[in-house]
């Protein structure tokens, strides 16, 4: 299929569906060549497959933490995810994302059907906030997060190190669910904190 101007193709044979437990070999497999090879992640050893089973527990099929895999004849080509912000139970409306592609599968639109299937499944759900955290420089990341609504709310610099070096990180945010009553007051934050 053609690309819309400004989108990726629409890669032929790919389905997305809700990660299962039968997926957990392949999530692992994604996610450890990123631990190993990239700054992306700052996890600085490969997980083990009990420690990603506990991490798969968290999702469901309905609620506000959802996994959705993409694949295509059998074999995993990415997934992405939503789970908790932050422990404290006033976080419970804000989600942060989580997005991998195989290696061999970036570039080809997959991260675009993976979000759009995520957020279409988040559209119903009390949420405010989705957020995520992208290690510096990744274009191809920012690019994805834009499109789908998130804008950029600070930088944390050489917040990480791996590799020997420091990694500066971008936080992303995209407002879920209604802004009819929109929190935020005209003049931004500064004026607020000011009037305080």
């Amino acid at each position: 299929m053609a690309a819309t101007r400004g989108q990726p193709a629409t890669p032929a044979g790919v389905s997305i569906r809700p990660a299962s437990a039968d997926d957990l070999p392949g999530l692992i497999e994604i996610y450890n060549h990123y631990v190993q090879h990239t700054p992306v992640t700052f996890d600085l050893e490969p997980v083990a497959f009990t420690e990603r089973k506990a991490w798969l527990a968290q999702f469901g099929d309905t609620g506000p933490y959802r996994l959705f895999v993409a694949e295509r004849d059998g074999a995993l080509l990415g997934y992405a995810g939503s789970h908790p912000f932050r422990a404290k139970r006033a976080y419970e409306t804000t989600v942060e994302t989580t997005i991998y592609c195989a290696p061999d599968a970036t570039g080809q639109g997959i991260g675009t059907m993976l979000y759009a299937a995520l957020f279409e499944a988040l559209a119903g759900e009390d949420l405010r906030l989705a957020v995520a955290a992208i290690t510096l420089p990744n274009p191809a990341s920012v690019a994805l997060h834009e499109r789908f609504g998130f804008s950029l709310t600070g930088v944390m610099h050489e917040v990480g190190r791996k590799f020997g070096r420091y990694w500066d990180v971008a936080w992303y945010e995209k407002r879920l669910g209604s802004t009819d009553q929109d929190s935020r007051r005209k003049g931004g934050y500064s004026s607020r904190i000011k009037s305080r």
